[in-house]
């Protein structure tokens, strides 16, 4: 459901179906393993921004859900209802909706003077997941918004959004970042000058080409093993210089 992971639940002798409610704007959801077919509970994973991965127990009969095991976060006080995660929606150029995922803690405020940390990948059709991470809390913890934008590139919202953000329309992946970090400034989430971008390897192209198009956006880059000779790459003959 736009973006988001759903679990649906089929009873085969009437056809009836509900999904797994989930409470979190953003989230991840998954199917475990489920060795026994002959049962009426599903194990299944989950976490989001401000949980931890997580294992529970559903029972489809009585619709009841129970937690078996939750990761451990060492070396922080942590409670999850300290930090508060958002899911918004900026407008590109071309019209198309950019998900953008969200997570501070509870004290941290809004504002032009809020230091925000905007994340993103946008190629191979590999979808960044809200998940929770224990090494973003230090962040979170000084005051840090950080921020996934689903840009196109990646398959965050089917197929289409991968194809409509590689070769000839890769620009739709820079320009969605682009708009995407603009609309956080507008919303006064941050200001340019407390804006930080990151990605990685096609994300560190991705940061390349940013900084290039709009080098007053950003206070700082963070570009992280940086796939930007892509001539080089794609001239490789041992290479078969699959397009991002």
């Amino acid at each position: 459901m736009e973006g988001l992971l759903q679990i649906k639940i089929i009873e085969t002798q009437n056809n009836h179906f509900h999904y797994l409610p989930f409470s979190d704007p953003t989230y991840t959801a998954y199917i475990g393993l489920n060795l026994e077919f002959d049962t009426d509970k599903l194990r299944f994973g989950y976490t989001s921004l401000t949980k931890p991965s997580s294992t529970f127990e559903y029972d489809m009969k009585e619709r009841t859900t129970q937690l078996l095991k939750q990761q451990e976060v060492l070396g922080e006080d942590f409670l999850t209802e300290n930090y508060f995660s958002e899911r918004v929606w900026a407008t590109a150029r071309d019209g198309k909706k950019v998900p953008i995922s969200l997570v501070y803690h509870k004290d941290t405020k809004k504002s032009a003077e809020t230091p925000l940390l905007i994340y993103g990948y946008g190629s191979y059709g590999h979808t960044i997941d809200a998940s929770f991470s224990n090494v973003r809390l230090s962040l979170l913890n000084r005051g840090f918004i950080y921020a996934i934008a689903h840009i196109r590139g990646g398959e965050y919202m089917g197929r289409e959004w991968y194809e409509d953000g590689k070769m000839l329309y890769k620009k739709n992946t820079f320009f969605d970042f682009i708009d995407a970090a603009q609309f956080l400034v507008k919303e006064n989430y941050t200001s340019a000058k407390h804006l930080y971008a990151m990605g990685g390897s096609a994300g560190g192209l991705l940061m390349g080409a940013i900084i290039n198009y709009e080098p007053n956006l950003f206070n700082a880059i963070v570009a992280q093993v940086p796939f930007v000779d892509c001539l080089l790459y794609t001239s490789d003959a041992a290479d078969d210089g699959e397009s991002v």
